[in-house]
Protein backbone atom coordinates (compact mmCIF):
# COMPACT_ATOMS: atom_id res chain seq x y z
CA UNK A 1 0.00 0.00 0.00
CA UNK A 2 1.71 3.33 1.15
CA UNK A 3 1.55 6.44 0.28
CA UNK A 4 -0.45 6.66 -3.09
CA UNK A 5 -2.92 5.12 -1.40
CA UNK A 6 -6.00 7.05 0.16
CA UNK A 7 -7.23 6.15 3.86
CA UNK A 8 -11.04 6.40 3.73
CA UNK A 9 -13.37 7.75 6.20
CA UNK A 10 -16.97 7.17 7.21
CA UNK A 11 -18.23 9.61 9.05
CA UNK A 12 -21.43 9.72 11.03
CA UNK A 13 -24.18 11.70 9.32
CA UNK A 14 -25.16 14.86 11.06
CA UNK A 15 -23.94 16.99 13.93
CA UNK A 16 -21.91 13.82 14.48
CA UNK A 17 -19.68 14.63 11.36
CA UNK A 18 -19.74 18.34 12.32
CA UNK A 19 -17.89 17.79 15.39
CA UNK A 20 -15.56 15.51 13.69
CA UNK A 21 -14.62 17.67 10.90
CA UNK A 22 -14.08 19.99 13.95
CA UNK A 23 -11.58 17.90 15.30
CA UNK A 24 -10.12 16.89 12.11
CA UNK A 25 -9.15 20.71 11.01
CA UNK A 26 -7.25 21.39 14.78
CA UNK A 27 -4.68 18.69 13.44
CA UNK A 28 -4.62 19.85 10.40
CA UNK A 29 -7.47 17.97 7.93
CA UNK A 30 -9.62 19.78 6.36
CA UNK A 31 -12.01 19.03 3.59
CA UNK A 32 -13.80 22.11 2.15
CA UNK A 33 -16.38 20.61 -0.17
CA UNK A 34 -18.04 18.14 2.74
CA UNK A 35 -19.19 21.71 4.10
CA UNK A 36 -20.81 22.97 1.33
CA UNK A 37 -24.52 22.21 2.02
CA UNK A 38 -25.81 22.39 -1.66
CA UNK A 39 -23.39 19.95 -2.26
CA UNK A 40 -24.50 16.33 -4.01
CA UNK A 41 -21.46 14.77 -4.01
CA UNK A 42 -21.60 11.30 -2.16
CA UNK A 43 -17.19 11.44 -1.84
CA UNK A 44 -15.05 14.64 -0.71
CA UNK A 45 -11.64 14.33 -1.09
CA UNK A 46 -8.74 15.68 0.05
CA UNK A 47 -6.13 15.05 -2.64
CA UNK A 48 -3.35 16.81 -0.68
CA UNK A 49 -3.26 14.31 2.33
CA UNK A 50 -4.44 11.38 0.41
CA UNK A 51 -7.62 11.38 1.93
CA UNK A 52 -11.63 10.50 1.37
CA UNK A 53 -14.46 11.12 3.36
CA UNK A 54 -17.97 9.91 2.76
CA UNK A 55 -21.02 9.95 5.37
CA UNK A 56 -23.32 7.84 5.88
CA UNK A 57 -26.14 6.26 8.16
CA UNK A 58 -24.71 5.76 11.53
CA UNK A 59 -25.76 1.50 11.92
CA UNK A 60 -23.96 1.85 8.55
CA UNK A 61 -21.08 3.19 9.75
CA UNK A 62 -19.61 -0.06 11.35
CA UNK A 63 -20.39 -2.18 8.36
CA UNK A 64 -18.47 0.42 5.88
CA UNK A 65 -15.40 -0.39 8.00
CA UNK A 66 -15.59 -3.97 8.80
CA UNK A 67 -15.98 -4.68 4.61
CA UNK A 68 -13.01 -2.73 4.21
CA UNK A 69 -14.98 -0.05 2.30
CA UNK A 70 -13.72 2.56 4.92
CA UNK A 71 -10.58 2.24 6.83
CA UNK A 72 -11.73 4.50 9.57
CA UNK A 73 -15.09 4.98 10.81
CA UNK A 74 -16.41 7.55 13.43
CA UNK A 75 -19.51 6.83 15.19
CA UNK A 76 -21.16 6.50 18.71
CA UNK A 77 -20.27 3.63 20.76
CA UNK A 78 -24.27 2.48 20.59
CA UNK A 79 -23.84 1.40 17.50
CA UNK A 80 -20.58 -0.72 17.58
CA UNK A 81 -22.21 -2.12 20.58
CA UNK A 82 -25.24 -2.92 18.67
CA UNK A 83 -24.28 -3.62 15.08
CA UNK A 84 -21.57 -6.28 16.13
CA UNK A 85 -19.00 -6.06 13.36
CA UNK A 86 -15.29 -6.62 13.14
CA UNK A 87 -13.83 -3.78 13.67
CA UNK A 88 -11.17 -2.40 16.07
CA UNK A 89 -12.48 0.42 18.22
CA UNK A 90 -9.44 2.78 19.16
CA UNK A 91 -10.00 5.73 20.42
CA UNK A 92 -12.87 7.66 22.67
CA UNK A 93 -12.97 11.32 21.18
CA UNK A 94 -14.87 12.88 24.26
CA UNK A 95 -17.58 13.79 22.55
CA UNK A 96 -21.43 12.97 21.76
CA UNK A 97 -21.63 12.05 25.27
CA UNK A 98 -25.16 10.35 26.54
CA UNK A 99 -25.47 7.40 28.57
CA UNK A 100 -27.52 4.12 27.26
CA UNK A 101 -29.75 3.27 30.17
CA UNK A 102 -32.88 1.23 31.36
CA UNK A 103 -36.09 3.38 32.04
CA UNK A 104 -39.66 2.97 32.99
CA UNK A 105 -41.69 3.93 35.59
CA UNK A 106 -40.60 4.03 39.28
CA UNK A 107 -42.90 1.68 40.01
CA UNK A 108 -41.15 -0.83 37.57
CA UNK A 109 -38.08 -0.66 40.06
CA UNK A 110 -38.49 -4.04 41.55
CA UNK A 111 -38.80 -5.83 38.61
CA UNK A 112 -35.76 -5.48 38.08
CA UNK A 113 -34.53 -6.83 41.33
CA UNK A 114 -36.30 -9.89 40.72
CA UNK A 115 -36.39 -13.39 38.46
CA UNK A 116 -39.30 -11.89 37.19
CA UNK A 117 -39.34 -12.34 33.64
CA UNK A 118 -40.96 -9.00 32.30
CA UNK A 119 -41.09 -6.87 28.70
CA UNK A 120 -38.50 -4.88 27.44
CA UNK A 121 -38.87 -2.33 24.73
CA UNK A 122 -35.58 -1.03 22.63
CA UNK A 123 -34.21 0.05 18.80
CA UNK A 124 -31.27 -1.97 20.32
CA UNK A 125 -31.81 -5.38 21.14
CA UNK A 126 -28.52 -6.83 21.00
CA UNK A 127 -27.11 -4.28 23.90
CA UNK A 128 -30.73 -5.27 26.11
CA UNK A 129 -29.69 -8.93 25.22
CA UNK A 130 -25.95 -8.53 26.61
CA UNK A 131 -26.71 -6.35 29.33
CA UNK A 132 -29.90 -8.55 30.82
CA UNK A 133 -28.82 -11.97 29.88
CA UNK A 134 -24.88 -11.44 30.51
CA UNK A 135 -24.55 -8.99 33.39
CA UNK A 136 -27.72 -9.11 35.40
CA UNK A 137 -28.53 -13.25 34.34
CA UNK A 138 -32.32 -12.30 33.70
CA UNK A 139 -34.61 -13.98 31.72
CA UNK A 140 -36.32 -11.34 29.79
CA UNK A 141 -38.62 -10.77 26.38
CA UNK A 142 -36.49 -8.27 24.26
CA UNK A 143 -39.65 -6.46 21.95
CA UNK A 144 -37.22 -4.68 18.97
CA UNK A 145 -38.89 -1.08 18.33
CA UNK A 146 -38.07 1.81 15.70
CA UNK A 147 -39.35 4.92 17.18
CA UNK A 148 -41.09 6.53 20.48
CA UNK A 149 -39.73 3.89 22.25
CA UNK A 150 -41.05 6.04 25.85
CA UNK A 151 -44.62 5.04 24.16
CA UNK A 152 -43.86 0.98 25.41
CA UNK A 153 -44.36 1.40 28.82
CA UNK A 154 -47.01 4.04 28.99
CA UNK A 155 -49.16 1.77 26.61
CA UNK A 156 -48.64 -1.51 28.61
CA UNK A 157 -45.96 -2.69 25.44
CA UNK A 158 -43.39 -3.24 27.91
CA UNK A 159 -42.27 -3.22 31.85
CA UNK A 160 -38.80 -0.70 31.08
CA UNK A 161 -36.97 0.19 28.17
CA UNK A 162 -33.40 0.16 27.06
CA UNK A 163 -32.66 3.96 25.20
CA UNK A 164 -30.08 6.25 24.95
CA UNK A 165 -30.46 9.15 27.61
CA UNK A 166 -28.49 12.65 27.01
CA UNK A 167 -31.02 15.29 29.34
CA UNK A 168 -33.58 13.24 30.27
CA UNK A 169 -36.21 15.73 29.55
CA UNK A 170 -38.18 12.98 27.56
CA UNK A 171 -38.43 10.69 30.16
CA UNK A 172 -39.61 13.24 32.95
CA UNK A 173 -42.20 14.53 30.40
CA UNK A 174 -43.84 10.89 30.16
CA UNK A 175 -43.70 9.85 34.23
CA UNK A 176 -40.27 8.13 33.27
CA UNK A 177 -36.94 7.74 35.35
CA UNK A 178 -33.55 6.26 34.28
CA UNK A 179 -33.92 2.98 36.59
CA UNK A 180 -30.34 1.29 35.92
CA UNK A 181 -27.15 2.67 33.91
CA UNK A 182 -26.35 0.24 31.34
CA UNK A 183 -22.93 2.13 30.11
CA UNK A 184 -21.70 5.34 28.80
CA UNK A 185 -21.83 6.54 25.00
CA UNK A 186 -19.13 8.79 23.26
CA UNK A 187 -18.35 9.03 20.06
CA UNK A 188 -15.13 6.24 19.39
CA UNK A 189 -12.84 5.98 15.83
CA UNK A 190 -13.32 2.02 14.75
CA UNK A 191 -10.30 0.85 12.13
CA UNK A 192 -10.68 -1.81 9.99
CA UNK A 193 -8.50 -5.12 10.91
CA UNK A 194 -6.72 -5.22 8.01
CA UNK A 195 -5.88 -0.96 7.58
CA UNK A 196 -4.50 -1.36 10.64
CA UNK A 197 -1.84 -4.00 9.72
CA UNK A 198 -1.34 -2.17 6.21
CA UNK A 199 -1.76 0.91 7.05
CA UNK A 200 -0.42 1.16 10.09
CA UNK A 201 2.11 3.78 10.25
CA UNK A 202 -0.22 6.79 8.60
CA UNK A 203 -3.44 5.42 11.02
CA UNK A 204 -1.44 5.39 14.29
CA UNK A 205 0.25 8.71 13.59
CA UNK A 206 -3.74 10.03 12.81
CA UNK A 207 -4.21 7.92 16.39
CA UNK A 208 -1.80 9.84 17.86
CA UNK A 209 -2.64 13.58 16.79
CA UNK A 210 -6.29 13.12 17.74
CA UNK A 211 -5.59 11.53 21.27
CA UNK A 212 -3.41 14.20 21.62
CA UNK A 213 -5.80 16.91 20.51
CA UNK A 214 -8.71 14.95 22.98
CA UNK A 215 -6.47 15.64 25.60
CA UNK A 216 -5.74 19.06 25.50
CA UNK A 217 -9.54 19.64 25.59
CA UNK A 218 -10.28 19.25 21.49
Amino acid sequence: MGKDRYLTFALCKGRLANQTLGLFEKIGISCQEISDPGTRKLIFVNEELKLRFFLAKGPDVPTYVEYGAADIGIVVRDIIMEEQRKVYEVLDLGFGKCRMCVCGPESARDLLNSQERIRVATKYPNIAKEYFYDQKNQTVEIIKLNGSIELAPIVGLSEVIVDIVETGSTLRENGLVVLEEVCPLSARVTVNPVSMRMENERITKLLQDLSACVSAGG
